[in-house]
């Protein structure tokens, strides 16, 4: 089954559904999500949208606050591009409907949004909705998206792989290059098992992170980073994927799964403390609880192994409860369900795998080295994060780069005739049969997650990454071989994804030999501008 259409958006969250309303005008849009519309990292970020609207807060201090987190790494250009364009794009979703919280002590008519502030900002500049930040913009742009009539979406919908062909390009009468151009992908119905073949002029991904790569994380399951690995199965150059952000506070608890405790309980003032209730942030930086995230992630991971300890604590108690209440309403119920009043007693918190400031390289309209197709969101590296992001910068990076992209993906189209679309080949399964071992994709899972928990976590060593690449060279070729015998299903599918972004975490991990932002090797204590002030550029072998 061939469903074609001008714009093909692979994710459901901001920066997918914002791509989608944005080009619907031009043409028509098949958006794909591997769930329901509603399931995303976006519909779970707590904290907010970082952008300059404080009367005491400028461009200037948000630029040299991202640039301080991402610790030598940022694109200046992109920065700059990002902080100052922020405010257009929040006010855009107001008027699409987004009900921010609003500030009660303003005497501004209509009242000023209200601000939270977060660690590694030194402002005021966090504009949320509650604690349910991305679940209200979420929904906004839902119900718009279900109102377009040039928007298909197809939910329950997994892509497997990228189409893309080689076009030879002239320079004269000599054919001096071949450019890989996407025309779509081959996208799985999880209900029917079905395999379509969805082409496209424009292929967007928006597929989100890869925090199910690691054991602990705060991501939902469906982050098992496929437009990764299908944009570097392709051929397109992916970077920085050593970065990964751990955040310092998931909530512990045995029955809690993926529960983040917003970093904006830190910027509300509550402490970090260990078993005995001390304070130890001040050992470590001297913004204590509001250092940046590595900082602190790195610092309770140290605090751990010390002591011995399963977790460390976070402590607002010592504020007005009614202020918790009102501040915190998701977490404070989310907390008390498991038994924990946070108004009344610290909550147990260890970090987890949160964010991927790597992805698939773009340029700073959202285009990816591979003709026709785009990455915007998690899943791309523009330049903004560098080696560790900035709190709440992941929204507005989504939301502006969904903007551009937009904007250059309808130039695009109008260079892009019906007579160059190829012909596809529908999705050939022949010679393969129902697999009888799934045990074998259920133990490779676990046993990836476990040892890029232990290997490649938050403090990596020579050794460590050296025993996480030999595994994962064996069970690739274990994937492989099973992957082409047996017909797919979506656990395989995902598999595959979290085995190859897992490999490429590791290689990017081996080839940095300093300790810079989120990256820190042991082996390598120090930051060596001389030699890695450079992003890490990987591209598939010609030969794999």
């Amino acid at each position: 089954m061939e469903i074609q259409s001008d714009f093909l958006v692979l994710g459901s969250g901001v920066a997918g559904l914002t791509f989608a309303l944005k080009v619907a005008a031009y043409g028509t849009v098949a958006l794909v999500t591997k769930k329901g519309i509603m399931d995303s990292n976006t519909s779970q970020a707590q904290g907010g949208v970082a952008s300059v609207f404080g009367q005491l807060d400028s461009f200037d201090l948000h630029i040299q606050d991202t640039l301080a987190a991402g610790d030598g790494l940022c694109n200046l250009e992109v920065v700059e591009m990002v902080v100052k364009n922020g405010p257009d794009r929040i006010l855009e979703l107001i008027n699409l409907g987004v009900n921010f919280n609003l500030s009660e002590a303003s005497t501004e008519a209509p009242p000023a949004l209200d601000l939270g502030r977060e660690g590694g900002h030194s402002r005021k500049r966090i504009v949320h909705a509650q604690d349910m930040t991305g679940q209200e913009i979420e929904r906004v742009l839902v119900e718009h998206v279900r109102r377009n009539n040039r928007i298909t979406v197809y939910e329950n919908h997994i892509a497997i792989d990228l189409i893309t062909r080689s076009t030879r390009i002239k320079r004269g009468a000599v054919i001096t290059t071949h450019e890989e151009v996407c025309h779509g992908a081959y996208v799985q119905d999880r209900n029917t098992r079905e395999v379509k073949t969805f082409c496209a002029k424009i292929t967007m991904l928006a597929t989100g992170g890869a925090g199910k790569v690691y054991l602990y994380t705060s991501n939902p399951d469906i982050a098992t980073g496929d437009g990764i690995a299908m944009a570097y199965r392709a051929g397109a150059m992916v970077a920085n994927l050593e970065f990964v952000q751990f955040h310092p506070t998931c909530l512990y608890h045995p029955e809690a799964k993926n529960f983040l405790i917003s970093e904006a309980v830190r910027g509300e003032g509550a402490y970090l403390v260990d078993a005995a209730g001390h304070r130890f942030m001040e050992k470590y930086d001297p913004q204590k609880e509001l250092a940046c995230r590595d900082v602190v992630a790195r610092a309770i991971d140290t605090e751990l192994k010390k002591t011995g300890k399963d977790s460390v604590f976070l402590d607002i108690s010592h504020k007005d409860a009614e202020f918790i209440k009102t501040r915190f309403p998701n977490l404070y119920e989310k907390c008390l369900s498991f038994g924990i009043d946070m108004t009344r007693e610290p909550i147990p918190v260890v970090p987890a795998a949160h964010y991927m400031c790597g992805g698939v390289a773009t340029d700073t309209w959202g285009r990816t080295d591979i003709k026709q197709l785009y990455a915007i969101g998690e899943t791309a590296c523009t330049g903004l994060h560098g080696a560790n992001r900035l709190a709440s910068n992941s929204l507005a990076e989504a939301l502006v780069y969904a903007h551009r992209a937009a904007q250059q993906a309808v130039e695009d189209l109008k260079q892009i005739s019906e007579t160059s679309l190829p012909e596809l080949s529908p999705w050939d399964d022949s010679g393969t049969t129902d697999s009888d071992e799934l045990i074998m994709v259920a133990h490779n899972w676990d046993e990836i997650r476990r040892f890029m928990w232990n290997y490649v976590g938050i403090v990596r060593s020579n050794k460590r990454l050296e025993r996480a690449k030999h595994r994962i060279e064996s069970i690739q070729s274990e994937i492989r071989d099973y992957y082409w015998d047996f017909r797919i299903f979506s656990d395989l599918i995902e598999l595959r994804n979290i085995a190859t972004v897992a490999e490429l975490i590791i290689k990017c991990a081996r080839k940095r030999k300093e300790s810079r932002g989120l990256h820190y090797n042991i082996e390598y204590p120090n930051r060596d501008d001389k030699v890695w002030k450079q992003d890490t550029v990987i591209r598939r072998p010609f030969s794999a």
